[in-house]
């Protein structure tokens, strides 16, 4: 793990509600960082819808007074990077949906990355067999994306499906002219839910623009529920 005088940030992501789309790539090659190539689960381009908790939110080792755990949900797709001679396999956010304005200040201004800000919710449900997981926000309407799962968790397989969405250790930005920012994620192998049913009631056209309107209508290929746990965000760099 790195040195704490390397980390921007620690949280603990938890109960990740993820569905996978695949697309054209042609769709996502307008996003695509400078100096990035898009990555491929056995030759499909994903993009995931994202939900999750921020929680216990420091910045440099410290609390922000209202701050530390709220909602997010984003769209992301996956790509990589060659530094040197190491391929290192990275997300790129369409947009990140959050409910404080603060954190979409500081995103948008310092780091150039599209967050929103929109009033929203979650509903964490536990029963002894079962884990209900529902993330909703309001853009022009209310928006969510609910999993229902058994309540035991289990290791994501090596070279699963799970593994590859999951195991994208990278973020990387467009702030420029030929210039991308890169940051790193460190946490440890998470455990999954099995997913027993969902719903997504999302209109994806006002959420993240006419380019995924087309997924209003379209089946995801795939929907997890992964546990997580406590993260690292390392501080960036550019190139």
């Amino acid at each position: 793990m790195a040195a704490n005088k390397g980390v921007f940030l620690t949280a603990e992501w938890r109960k990740l509600a993820l569905a996978q789309y695949a697309v054209d790539q042609q769709i996502l090659l307008k996003y695509l960082p400078p100096y990035t190539e898009l990555d491929t689960w056995q030759g499909k381009y994903y993009v995931s819808l994202v939900g999750f908790m921020f929680v216990n939110v420091k910045l440099r080792g410290f609390n922000i007074p209202f701050h530390t755990n709220f909602e997010e949900v984003n769209l992301r797709f996956y790509v990589r990077f060659k530094d040197g001679k190491e391929w290192k396999r990275g997300v790129v956010f369409v947009k990140e949906i959050v409910a404080l304005p603060a954190i979409t200040l500081v995103a948008n201004t310092i780091y150039k990355e599209n967050y929103q800000t929109l009033p929203m919710k979650h509903v964490w449900i536990a029963k002894e067999n079962e884990l209900e997981v529902d993330y909703l926000w309001k853009n022009k309407t209310w928006n969510n994306f609910k999993v229902i799962a058994d309540a035991q968790a289990e290791e994501i397989r090596p070279g699963s499906e799970e593994e590859f969405i999951t195991e994208h250790y990278w973020g990387y930005t467009n702030i420029g002219h030929n210039k991308i920012s890169e940051y790193g994620v460190e946490h440890p192998r998470w455990q999954a839910y099995p997913v027993k049913s969902y719903k997504i009631n999302a209109d994806f056209g006002i959420n993240y623009g006419d380019d995924f309107a087309f997924l209003n209508h379209a089946q995801p290929d795939s929907v997890f529920l992964a546990e997580g746990s406590e993260i690292k965000v390392l501080k960036g760099k550019q190139f």
